[in-house]
């Protein structure tokens, strides 16, 4: 398995930051030659035709032979994801990026060194022995700060053999219910930031407002990132519903759709558990609200859409039993995962 660590860079920021306006000058010219063939009618470029384009001119730019090539590749990779015949130029706006061939890094105790550089980081966890393999980049932030990001190819642990199951449910008051009882309340620190940042924006302090953005952006990886290492370190088994948050936040609930996280626990979870031996999967969550967890019917005391929301308890008009909301849909998916496990059915 691929893991990256992260680490800041505290020198040589200003050579990083040459070598990123270097980086869009062959990003640019990648974006130059596309637009040649779609004027001429010929064929698309792939990545090792623009790698073909560009040789020879490492030297002149100042840049390493493989830092051109994957931006070269990146760019067809990028252009092929999108589907888009072209993309948009790089220019001051864009974050700094200057990608790197991992056999090119080299450790240096707690520093790292490349292309005759030494570069100084903050070593603010161990790094683990592993091949450093491609996709490893130096990258900046809004902010301007410089961070090295490390892709290490490690061993994949055994499957723990535990059966601690649970399935969770997640919502916007709270942002996670547990099939055990436990609620997670949303931290919500957007909200929290939002009278200070409406004072930067009307006083018009970018790096004020940029600084404010950064440190609630950092407060919910910190509370997400604390979050998910320990569900994975309590169960072997967890379950979650694939919530639709790219479509909620087209709605009036973006605001608190965005600043809840939903996709990024997901993702630490998903990424954490093959690291720690435990199993993940994502599951349908459709009715998941409104399926009785004790006789499995849509009974119609359910609640129903959105005009619903606000219904938090409800009873079963079939058996009488009475629920709570987000623990029945809880329930449900944990449900729905053992099922899908039991029948050897990929997970959604």
């Amino acid at each position: 398995m691929n893991l990256v660590y992260r680490y800041r860079v505290k020198s040589l920021t200003g050579l990083l930051n040459q070598q990123a306006r270097r980086v869009n000058l062959v990003w640019n010219f990648c974006n130059d030659r596309q637009k040649d063939a779609l004027r001429f009618n010929r064929r698309w470029h792939t990545g090792f035709d623009l790698i073909n384009l560009t040789t020879g001119c490492s030297k002149e730019l100042g840049l390493h032979s493989g830092t051109i090539n994957d931006v070269c590749q990146q760019y067809a990779k990028s252009r092929k994801q999108l589907n888009k015949p072209y993309l948009r130029y790089r220019g001051r706006k864009s974050l700094g990026w200057v990608p790197l061939k991992g056999r090119e890094l080299k450790r240096e105790g707690n520093a790292f060194r490349f292309v005759g550089n030494t570069f100084r980081v903050f070593y603010s966890r161990p790094l683990p022995e592993g091949k450093i393999v491609d996709g490893t980049n130096f990258s900046r932030d809004r902010r301007g700060n410089w961070f090295l990001n490390i892709v290490l190819e490690l061993a994949e642990p055994p499957v723990r053999g535990g059966v601690q199951r649970v399935g969770i449910d997640l919502g916007l008051h709270d942002l996670a219910t547990l099939t055990t009882g436990e609620r997670i309340p949303a931290p919500g620190f957007y909200r929290e930031a939002e009278p200070a940042l409406a004072i930067a924006q009307r006083a018009h302090k970018k790096r004020r407002v940029q600084a404010i953005h950064a440190k609630t952006a950092n407060r919910r990886q910190d509370f997400l990132h604390k979050l998910s290492t320990r569900l994975v370190g309590e169960f072997d088994h967890i379950v979650v519903g694939n919530v639709n948050a790219a479509g909620l936040a087209k709605t009036s609930m973006a605001k608190s759709v965005l600043d809840a996280g939903w996709t990024t626990l997901r993702t630490q979870l998903a990424y954490k558990a093959v690291k720690h031996g435990a199993m993940f999967q994502e599951v349908d969550e459709r009715f998941t609200t409104q399926i009785c967890s004790n006789c499995g019917a849509k009974p119609d005391s359910r609640p129903k859409g959105i005009a619903d929301l606000g219904i938090r308890e409800w009873q079963c008009s079939d058996c009488g039993v009475v629920h709570d909301r987000d623990l029945n849909a809880a329930i449900n998916i944990l449900r729905r995962g053992r099922a899908t496990l039991a029948a050897g059915i990929p997970s959604l």
